[in-house]
C-alpha cells in the first residue's frame, strides 16, 4: 500500500509546502521488487500561494511577512512550520462586525422591501379597480334584470316587485287610499311592424314612453312588459281615480307620434285593477288587469275597462274557448258548410258562400262571431284562416261551375304571407283563382292604407275576385266604392229584413244597387227569407241573392245533391209584389 505524508519546511531558507509518496503497485503487491521509490513534491510559499489561500479564505488583504503588522483592525500571528521554525508573519485585516449586513445584506432587503411595497401598491390598486368594476357590473346587472333594454323604463319584475311592496306597506290602505295597477296596449302595433318595420316600431315605443311619462305624475310607476304592452301602478285615495288614471293614459295618444318623417296615430286599450278590492297580491292584481284588458280589445279597443267579477267570468270562458279551438283546429274538428247564392237573372245557383261551422263536444254548436274574435285576438286567425282557405279550394272541385266566396277577417288580410298561400293552395289543387270570391269587410277599409290598397291588388292581379261584405254596417261609406275596385258588394241582411216596412231602406239598396251596377260591380243581398225580399231585391237591382229563402248552409256533400236537384226559380215582375201575402220568414 502506498504511503505518504505531507508537511510545512523550509527549503534552501525558503518556506515550503512538501509532500512524498511512495510509489508501489495497486493491484499486485508482489510485483514490488526492493525498496519502493519516493515521490516528492515541493511547493514554495510565496506571493503567489498566499494570494491562492487568500482568495480560498476570503481574505482578500492576507499577506507573509517577515515581521509583525502593527495597524488598526489588522490581526497578525506568527507562521511556524512543522520543523518548528518561524517563517514569518501572516497579518490580515478583520471584518467590522455588521458590516457585510450594513454593505451588502441590508441594501438588498431594502430594495426587497421597496420592491415589495411597489408590487403591493399595484396589486392593491389592480384589486380596487377590479372590486370597482365587479360593484358596477353588478349594479348594472341589476339594473338591467329590472330595466327593458329597449325604453329604459322598469321591466315587469320590477314591477311585481313595486306592487308587492306598496301592498305589504304598514301605511297602505290609510285614508282610503287605493293601490291601481293598469295594463296598456298599443292598438294593432303588429300593423305598424308589418307595413313599416320593426326598426319604425322600436322609435314608436321610445316614443310613447316619453309620452307616458311626461302624462303621469311623478309618483306614479311606469313600467313596460315588452312588445307593445306597458303597465303603470298608481296609488290614489280618490273615488275616481281609475277615471283619471285612464284620462292620463289616453292623453298621451291624443296627438299622432313623428317617426323618421312619417305621422303616426296610434290608439291604445287600458285594463285597470284596484286593490284591495280587486286583489291583494301583486299576481292577483295584475291578473285581473290583464283580464281587464283583454275585455277592452274585445269591446272595439281604444277604450279603458276596470275589472268586474262578471269580466273574469267572461274571459275565462273565452280563454277555455280558446284553448278548446286550438285543439279542434289541429285536430280537424271544424266544418265548413255552404250557402247557395242565385242568380236574379237566371234564378239558378252560380255560387256558394264558405261559412265556418264548429260543434263542440260539450257546449254544442258555436256561432263563429264568438270565436273568431277570439281566433284573431289569440293569434290563432293564421292558422285558421289557411285552414278555411284550403279546404274551401279542395271542395269547390265538387262543384266546378260554382263560384265560391270565402270570408277573410281583418287579421288574415293583413297576413303578410297572405298571397304566397294562395298562389301555393291554386296551384296545389289545380283551380283557377277567378272561381273565388273574396269577402272583406269594412274593417279593413277603415284604416287604409298603401298596403291595404297593395294588398288588395295584389289578390285581383293573381285572379281572385273581391267583395265588399256586409254593406251598409258599421262606417260604411260610398267613398269604399270609389276608392277601391271591388267586383262585388254584398248588401246587409238588417237592409233586406227591412226593405217590406222602411221606405228608408228600399232607397238605400236602391241607391247602393243603382252606384255599385254603374262602377261595373254585382250587387248581392244577404239574408234573404222571404219570396216578396226576393222579388223586390230583386226589382231594386240586385244581380244575386243569398238566403234561408233558397237554402240554409249546406254541408258539402248535401250542396252537390241541391245542385243537382235544384230548380231555377222565377223572381216575377214589380207589379206582382202588389199581390203577394204579407211576408213569412222561412224556417231553418
Amino acid at each position: 500500500m502506498a504511503r505518504w505524508a505531507g508537511h510545512i519546511i523550509s527549503v534552501g531558507g525558503k518556506p515550503a509546502v512538501v509532500g512524498a509518496i511512495t510509489i508501489v503497485p495497486n493491484v499486485e503487491m508482489d510485483l514490488l521488487k526492493g525498496t519502493p521509490k519516493l515521490l516528492v513534491s515541493v511547493s514554495y510559499i510565496n506571493d503567489e500561494f498566499i494570494s491562492k489561500i487568500a482568495r480560498t479564505l476570503l481574505l482578500p488583504d492576507l499577506q507573509l511577512s517577515p515581521s509583525p503588522v502593527r495597524a488598526s483592525g489588522v490581526v497578525t500571528e506568527p507562521f511556524v512550520g512543522d520543523d518548528g521554525k518561524q517563517v514569518g508573519f501572516l497579518s490580515w485585516t478583520t471584518r467590522r462586525p455588521g458590516q457585510v449586513l450594513l454593505t451588502i445584506i441590508l441594501p438588498l432587503v431594502a430594495c426587497g422591501v421597496f420592491a415589495t411595497g411597489l408590487l403591493s401598491n399595484h396589486m392593491f390598486r389592480r384589486l380596487r379597480r377590479a372590486s370597482d368594476e365587479l360593484t358596477q357590473r353588478e349594479a348594472r346587472a341589476r339594473h338591467a334584470a329590472k330595466h327593458d333594454v329597449l325604453s329604459g323604463l322598469p321591466n315587469r319584475q320590477h314591477m311585481v316587485e313595486e306592487v308587492d311592496a306598496k301592498l305589504n306597506s304598514p301605511t297602505f290602505g290609510e285614508g282610503g287610499s287605493r293601490a291601481l295597477a293598469a295594463y296598456v296596449d298599443i292598438d294593432r302595433f303588429k300593423d305598424i311592424n308589418d307595413t313599416l318595420g320593426h326598426e319604425t316600431g322600436d322609435k314608436l315605443i321610445k316614443a310613447v314612453s316619453k309620452r307616458l311619462m311626461a302624462r303621469l305624475r311623478p309618483d306614479d310607476f311606469l313600467a313596460r312588459f315588452g312588445g307593445d304592452e306597458f303597465a303603470v301602478l298608481c296609488v290614489s285615495s280618490e273615488a275616481d281615480a281609475d277615471t283619471k288614471l285612464a284620462r292620463r293614459i289616453a292623453s298621451a295618444f291624443e296627438e299622432s307620434f313623428a317617426i323618421d318623417g312619417q305621422t303616426i296615430c296610434v290608439t291604445a286599450s287600458v285594463g285597470i285593477a284596484k286593490a284591495p278590492d280587486h286583489g291583494r297580491s301583486a299576481d292577483e292584481l295584475m291578473r285581473h288587469a290583464d283580464i281587464a284588458l283583454y275585455e277592452a280589445k274585445n269591446q272595439g279597443r281604444d277604450r279603458a275597462m276596470t275589472f268586474s267579477t262578471e269580466m273574469a267570468s267572461q274571459v275565462e270562458m273565452r280563454r277555455a274557448i280558446e284553448v278548446d279551438l286550438r285543439t279542434a283546429i289541429e285536430r280537424e274538428e271544424l266544418r265548413l258548410h255552404y250557402q247557395p247564392i242565385v242568380s236574379c237573372r237566371t234564378g239558378a245557383i252560380v255560387g256558394a258562400e264558405a261559412l265556418l261551422r264548429w260543434r263542440h263536444p260539450l257546449r254544442g254548436d258555436i256561432s263563429p262571431a264568438t270565436f273568431i274574435p277570439i281566433a284573431e285576438i289569440s293569434g290563432l286567425m293564421p292558422m285558421l284562416g289557411t285552414w278555411i282557405l284550403e279546404r274551401a279550394i279542395k271542395d269547390s272541385k265538387q262543384w266546378p261551375d260554382l263560384e265560391i266566396a270565402i270570408n277573410l277577417s281583418p287579421v288574415q288580410f293583413n297576413q303578410t304571407d297572405l298571397q304566397s298561400v294562395l298562389r301555393r293552395l291554386t296551384a296545389e289543387y289545380d283551380v283557377s283563382p277567378s272561381r273565388f270570391v273574396l269577402e272583406i269587410t269594412e274593417g279593413v277599409l277603415l284604416e287604409a292604407t298603401d298596403q291595404t290598397k297593395s294588398v288588395l291588388q295584389g289578390l285581383q292581379e293573381m285572379g281572385f275576385r273581391t267583395a265588399l261584405d256586409d254593406f251598409g254596417t258599421g262606417y260604411s261609406s260610398l267613398s269604399y266604392l270609389c276608392n277601391f275596385k271591388f267586383d262585388k258588394i254584398k248588401i246587409d241582411r238588417s237592409f233586406v229584413s227591412n226593405v217590406s216596412n222602411a221606405m228608408t231602406s228600399r232607397t238605400i239598396v236602391q241607391s247602393v244597387a243603382s252606384l255599385g251596377r254603374g262602377l261595373g260591380m254585382q250587387i248581392v243581398a244577404e239574408g234573404v227569407e222571404t219570396e216578396y225580399e226576393a222579388v223586390m231585391m230583386s226589382h231594386f237591382g240586385c244581380t244575386e241573392l243569398q238566403g234561408y229563402f233558397f237554402s240554409k248552409p249546406l254541408a258539402a256533400e248535401q250542396l252537390k245533391l241541391l245542385v243537382e236537384r235544384f230548380e231555377p226559380r222565377h223572381m216575377g215582375s214589380f207589379p206582382e209584389l202588389l199581390a203577394l201575402e204579407p211576408p213569412q220568414k222561412a224556417t231553418a
